[in-house]
């Protein structure tokens, strides 16, 4: 099935807020039948200084804009792993384990960061409670785009929009592997494994 990339609706009090919030949860258990859920954000954003400060022991989530996550997407000489994920989508939750093992078996071998589609009131507050939950120590950012359209075209023509979605790149920048929808640990690890074979 296709997923479409859909644009959170900006709501008016809370009411609103809540049909919006019980939309999206209902939106996602729908997706997660098929192993991903639709790719949704506001385009109407607050800014960090109206978020909940972060808990003193929560790992750090960093907000980032297009132009910064293209930065990090830049080739630098080592096998790059991207992991999109939110915590309103179930099959992200259910993988996200996985991606935590694949940070410890793999690291400094490899680059390996998420990026959460989160709500900007999540910066703070659900995204670093759930890294918490899940032991990760993989670097963390929260994305905010006023054209989240144009960044995933740019990042993958094969990518819609649906979460979870991972992407490896080899040393040079060039796509390895890529996968929509929940990715099996195994599978990652072979890929990876095929990609690091690659560094001369």
């Amino acid at each position: 099935m296709r997923i479409l990339s859909l644009t959170k609706q900006t709501g008016r009090g809370a009411e609103n807020k809540f049909f919006r919030v019980v939309f999206f949860i209902s939106l996602c258990a729908f997706f997660s039948l098929t192993n991903s859920c639709a790719q949704t954000k506001n385009p109407t954003q607050k800014s960090p200084a109206e978020t909940k400060p972060r808990a003193a022991n929560q790992p750090r989530v960093t907000q980032i804009d297009n132009a910064k996550i293209k930065q990090l997407l830049k080739p630098n000489g080592k096998p790059l792993l991207v992991n999109f994920w939110a915590t309103w989508c179930g099959p992200c939750r259910e993988e996200f384990p996985d991606l935590v093992k694949i940070d410890d078996e793999y690291r400094g071998k490899i680059d390996f960061f998420t990026v959460s589609l989160d709500f900007i009131e999540e910066l703070n507050t659900g995204v670093p409670k759930f890294l918490s939950e899940m032991k990760a120590e993989m670097p963390t950012y929260l994305l905010t785009s006023a054209d989240e359209n144009t960044l995933i075209s740019s990042i993958a023509k094969d990518w819609n929009g649906g979460l979870p979605f991972t992407i490896l790149y080899n040393e040079k920048g060039e796509i390895t592997y890529l996968r929509q929808g929940k990715v099996k640990h195994e599978t990652l690890k072979s890929e990876i494994e095929k990609t690091l074979g690659e560094v001369k």
